[in-house]
């Protein structure tokens, strides 16, 4: 059985982070679904700014539309849910036969919303509503700002992925907004059962603190904060007020391991998604990493659900000098801070090649 077999068998969902025009044209999503037990997959502005400006696979797209008075955000939008519609049929059969647990899409609110509540919140109605596919995710930020967004959104019946979250503090912050919305659901006779993901950015731990500690403790952290924030989630999903939610229809905000590509040529290229093979959550990888993992990569076991030895690992980097909760902060504001960026270059090169093209 091929090692991506046995992480779909012990109950781990694997999810493709990355979307391509050329990937759906060319049969390349549909082997990864049939032979790498691909089950789902997610985008970013980065993921579709590389797309676009790597090839031709959009200019048709882009000149039709432009020529039709579509420009800017309003233009890549239709552009992402062309794809995402298609990615999003395609995982259909997954998503019906695993009872809406699996077989997901996502795409992003734009990242300039990230400290804007009520723009995030319109923004994802507006998304959902465009897209119109039961199997996509909205993503909003885990950011302050983003947290009432994502109670709203998940009252108002809305499928979210919860992004940048770095640390266990931030998914419980993520995780609390949904039981909120998930209650006030249930309080007002709605359907609670509202698909949402929470994913916790892993590798980014690593490189931050790469030249700041002993060599041991290299490519350990975010290993120990995901076993860390394992166990707050199998603590919620034992908890009291999980289980009458559970009970009432609700269905389990799952865990998703994101950034899970090796960045240290030092170490296996398939070290995050062997570390953190674990039942009822998902890891979102590269196709650099999916290959690696499918070729090579083994299932050695999986996380504990008490996160073993993820308090003492955590311990000897606050004894070398490192602030946890200082550096959670300052990565989540990198993490948008870099959608951003990359937001910004996207709707560039859509502007640039809507006047290429206008002008051939």
């Amino acid at each position: 059985m091929k090692a991506t077999a046995q992480l779909h068998a012990l109950g781990q969902s694997l999810w493709l982070d990355n979307i391509t025009r050329d990937i759906l044209d060319n049969g390349t999503l549909r082997r990864y679904i049939d032979d790498l037990s691909v089950t789902g997959l997610t985008s970013n502005p980065s993921i579709f700014n590389a797309a676009i400006g790597d090839g031709d696979a959009y200019d048709d797209g882009i000149r039709e539309k432009a020529r039709h008075g579509a420009a800017g955000e309003g233009l890549f939008i239709e552009l992402a849910l062309e794809d995402l519609r298609r990615a999003a049929d395609m995982f259909q059969p997954v998503f019906e036969s695993s009872r809406h647990v699996d077989g997901w899409v996502s795409m992003e609110v734009s990242p300039l919303l990230a400290f804007d509540t009520q723009a995030s919140i319109q923004a994802a109605q507006d998304i959902f509503k465009k897209a119109d596919r039961p199997n996509l995710f909205v993503k909003i930020p885990g950011t302050p700002e983003g947290i009432p967004a994502i109670e709203e959104a998940i009252f108002a019946g809305i499928p979210i992925n919860v992004t940048l979250l770095f640390s266990r503090d931030q998914y419980l912050a993520a995780a609390e907004a949904y039981l909120r919305g998930i209650e006030r659901r249930v309080e007002a006779g709605l359907d609670p059962q509202v698909g949402s993901v929470a994913s916790l950015f892993v590798s980014r731990w690593d490189v931050a603190i790469k030249d700041k500690v002993p060599q041991d403790l290299r490519n350990t952290l975010g290993v120990a904060v995901g076993k860390q924030t394992y166990r707050a989630y199998r603590e919620l999903l034992a908890s009291s007020r999980w289980q009458k939610l559970s009970k009432a229809g609700a269905r389990a905000q799952r865990l998703l391991w994101a950034s899970t590509g090796t960045k240290d040529p030092n170490v296996s290229d398939a070290l995050y998604v062997e570390a953190l093979a674990a039942p009822d959550t998902i890891d979102t990888v590269p196709e650099k990493t999916l290959w690696a993992f499918a070729t090579h990569g083994a299932v050695n076991g999986v996380l504990p659900e008490d996160g073993g030895d993820a308090e003492t690992t955590l311990k000897r980097f606050v004894d070398a000098g490192v602030d946890l909760d200082a550096l959670a902060k300052q990565l989540q504001q990198e993490g948008a801070a870099a959608f951003v960026t990359s937001w910004k270059q996207l709707l560039q090169r859509i502007a640039d090649k809507s006047a290429q093209l206008a002008k051939a």
